[in-house]
């Protein structure tokens, strides 16, 4: 980790982000975007802030883990948007910015006054982008991501093959819009570089998790195909899948007919690569039980660490089911003082290396309105 990032990973140094979102999907996207050097200025109502700053347990020096693990590299000014005062000093603020970035419920923002249509009529270049339930402005319903992920039918090929639909163990619905609003903006920065022009700019939760269907939508949309729930099978690859060995599970990513013959001679039944109903990905994924009731004892027969070895050796992929503790255990993670404590907070980073160097900000999520002179006076310095 490195205290002091390159320009080259910070291409955003010097662009203003007015962040009014809260909970994770704004919150997560706007923390990428002071990773890639963005100057971040969070929003929030005097009395308790954002609503993840009380999430917990678990709570380290009194502040919430939650919070913690997507708020770094932000500074926080404290405005009650109900009073007018405060909806100048924001609207000042938005037109100081290079982007306003906001997830209310349609119709918020109008309401204060700090909507893209209002604030561009003023500054055509300024940046807008909007997180909501759906594409529909009119729909009133809110966007939570259980209950967008309900809706976008990944839960009905999640889980056991005979038992209940699952959700996804991570608020994928939250943080994939985050992502893509972090692109979106990204792409209007470079717009504006190149024209001038602002943009206004809306992320879909639903659309934005029901994307993630792309193969399964496409089996059905193309090929009349309806999706089933496969437990930890690939409808389309197999073997392709996680099994129990004598002491753990592994995950077996047979992608190819090379692969499947090589892991057949690893399992020591090489003249199974060539047998007739097996010799390709589309006669194993047709004769997917026949080719089961050989390969789960044979695969439960050895412990993990020998299928790992053997199958590494021969080229065949395949890993461990990890548990999240585990899984940490080899991240490169991002760390900063504790705004209380001054003890570290580690967090893990952008998924991004530019020129081998990982995006970063060694700055500290802030405490509840610690920052709004020092912004107000920077940003408006020269108020008209």
């Amino acid at each position: 980790m490195r205290s002091s990032p390159s320009d080259a990973s910070q291409p955003l140094r010097g662009v203003r982000i007015l962040d009014f979102t809260r909970v994770l999907a704004g919150p997560y996207g706007t923390m990428h975007l002071a990773d890639l050097g963005a100057d971040v200025v969070k929003v929030e109502h005097p009395s308790g802030g954002d609503d993840t700053r009380s999430y917990g347990p678990p709570f380290q020096d009194g502040i919430s883990t939650y919070f913690l693990s997507i708020n770094r590299g932000k500074r926080s000014v404290a405005l009650d948007l109900k009073q007018p005062e405060a909806r100048a000093t924001a609207r000042a603020l938005a037109l100081k910015a290079d982007v306003v970035f906001e997830n209310f419920r349609p119709g918020v923002m109008e309401r204060l006054g700090l909507d893209a249509e209002t604030l561009r009529a003023v500054k055509p270049s300024l940046i807008c982008c909007t997180i909501r339930a759906f594409a529909n402005a009119n729909d009133p319903r809110p966007g939570y991501d259980l209950m967008i992920q309900g809706l976008s039918g990944i839960p009905s090929i999640t889980g056991p093959v005979d038992g209940e639909p699952y959700k996804c163990g991570a608020s994928i619905a939250d943080m994939t819009s985050g992502m893509h609003a972090v692109q979106a903006i990204c792409a209007a920065l470079f717009h504006r570089e190149r024209t001038g022009e602002g943009a206004s700019i809306v992320i879909p939760l639903m659309d934005s998790q029901r994307s993630l269907l792309t193969y399964h939508a496409s089996a059905w949309l193309n090929g009349g195909s309806p999706s089933q729930r496969r437990g930890n099978h690939h409808p389309s690859i197999h073997p392709f899948c996680v099994l129990p060995t004598a002491d753990g599970h592994i995950c077996l990513c047979i992608g190819n007919d090379k692969l499947w013959r090589a892991f057949c001679v690893v399992a020591g039944a090489p003249a199974l690569g060539d047998d007739p109903r097996f010799v390709t990905n589309r006669l194993r994924v047709a004769n997917r039980a026949a080719l089961d009731a050989w390969l789960e004892p044979t695969v439960a027969a050895r412990t993990l660490d020998d299928w790992l070895h053997s199958l590494a050796a021969a080229g065949v992929p395949a890993g461990p089911m990890r548990s999240v503790e585990e899984a940490l255990e080899d991240a490169e993670l991002v760390a900063h003082p504790h705004p209380v404590s001054g003890t570290p907070v580690r967090t893990l980073p952008v998924p991004i290396l530019i020129d081998g160097e990982r995006p970063t900000t060694a700055r500290a999520p802030s405490l509840l309105g610690a920052d709004t002179a020092a912004v107000c006076a920077e940003w408006l310095k020269n108020r008209d």
